[in-house]
């Protein structure tokens, strides 16, 4: 889809310098796999995100918003239309006990600045690779804590570039998912509401969890973190293992030998090799234990590259 009429278009919203065609996105990935976007685009203001995000929807152009990656799979065809980059949105600022930040933000960062201004309730971000807008997305949690127990407000655009404030108990925020996922939103800001707390026992706190994480996940290889979901009375982690599917490899992707919810990119492997072991590890774990394996990492995209250069 680069027609030159659709790049001629864009430029009246955006400088040139924002725009990139034909943009390789396994750059922008966690797992280091994925095909190109006919347009990349790294918009700097909110108006600018609802411009093309209008243009799009009044030219009926497929229209992507990437955070950093983290808990995604771009298929090795990549994304046709638009791709809009939030990563440009990672301003924080934090103002009575509540914390404001753009989406494209780390949630780690956002952690972190609200350990510096002696805050609790983040704690148990300090080691999730996402941004604050996927964190939002999916309701992100890890050792105990979730998005749900700290979120004030968000602020997020439709599909015709609407922008609307949410409030947390408009969120619907449940196990990996929320009204944003359902309704199909964008997150372009988020407020998180916190209370104070000693700053030593929040830095011990994330020591601890990051210590974990680091003892138990395989973050030497690029990966697109914990691959499913929790299933009922059940881990799937556990199940796994004792499927005997640690090591599996299938090209250059494998079930981890260190942490079976992991699945890592060991050597040049692509997001075909990862939605084939994806899909062998459900299979067996069905056959095995009759339990269904959910995917918790988004997989969206092209299964082969349909670009013309």
């Amino acid at each position: 889809m680069n027609n030159p009429t659709i790049l001629e278009d864009l430029s009246k919203f955006l400088p040139n310098s924002l725009i990139k065609v034909n943009e390789p996105l396994k750059k922008y990935t966690f797992t280091k796999t994925g095909g190109k976007a006919d347009f990349y685009l790294s918009p700097t203001s909110y108006t600018e995100v609802q411009k093309i995000v209008e243009y799009a929807y009044l030219n009926q152009i497929p229209l992507t918003f990437l955070g950093n990656g983290s808990n995604i799979i771009i298929r090795d065809g990549g994304i046709r239309g638009i791709v809009i980059s939030l990563l440009q949105f990672n301003q924080i600022h934090v103002r009575d006990g509540c914390i404001t930040c753009g989406s494209g933000a780390a949630i780690i960062d956002v952690s972190r600045r609200a350990r510096d201004h002696h805050l609790t309730g983040l704690e148990f971000a300090c080691g999730i690779p996402g941004s604050v807008g996927g964190a939002v997305y999916m309701n992100a949690g890890a050792y105990g804590g979730e998005v749900k127990d700290c979120i004030d407000y968000i602020k997020a655009i439709d599909d015709t570039g609407k922008l609307y404030t949410i409030q947390s108990d408009e969120l619907e925020l449940g196990y990996r998912t929320s009204i944003v996922q359902r309704q199909h939103l964008v997150v372009l800001e988020a407020t998180f509401k916190l209370q104070p707390g000693d700053i030593k026992t929040i830095q011990a706190t994330m020591d601890d969890l990051t210590q974990r994480r680091q003892d138990k996940q395989p973050l030497e290889y690029p990966s697109c973190g914990s691959v499913f979901q929790r299933p009922p009375n059940h881990f799937a982690g556990k199940l796994i293992q004792d499927a005997d599917l640690q090591g599996h490899r299938i090209g250059g992707v494998e079930v981890s030998t260190k942490h079976a919810g992991f699945i890592v990119n060991v050597d040049n492997g692509t997001a075909t090799d990862y939605e084939m072991i994806i899909e062998h590890v459900q299979k067996v774990v069905k056959e095995k234990f009759d339990v269904e394996l959910k995917r918790e990492v988004r997989i969206i995209g092209e299964p082969t590259d349909q670009l013309t250069n």
